[in-house]
């Protein structure tokens, strides 16, 4: 998707870019249970096709320290509609 760049500069701007309104639901884990829940977002990249973002946000300590874990950063098979969205202004 960014081929010109560095994958963990790219992904870490992607990341601090998304907004509650791309925002799409919350997936339980099945694989890994007692894992935290992940998190799926929507977002066009320059008209080229719908794109799931879907990532883990984990406390790592007792201190408040947390990671995200980027799980997926892919092409919709499925093109995205605005009920898909809950949080997205009409």
């Amino acid at each position: 998707m960014f081929p010109e760049e560095n994958p963990v500069h790219a992904l870490k701007r992607e990341l601090q870019k998304l907004t509650v309104e791309e925002y799409m639901k919350t997936v339980k884990d099945l694989r890994f249970p007692n894992r935290s829940e992940m998190r799926e977002f929507g977002k066009v990249y320059d008209g080229k096709g719908d794109v799931y973002i879907k990532i883990r946000v984990e406390l790592l300590s007792e201190y408040g320290n947390h990671t995200t874990f980027v799980m997926s950063f892919h092409y919709a098979t499925i093109p995205f509609t605005p009920d898909m969205f809950p949080y997205r202004k009409p």
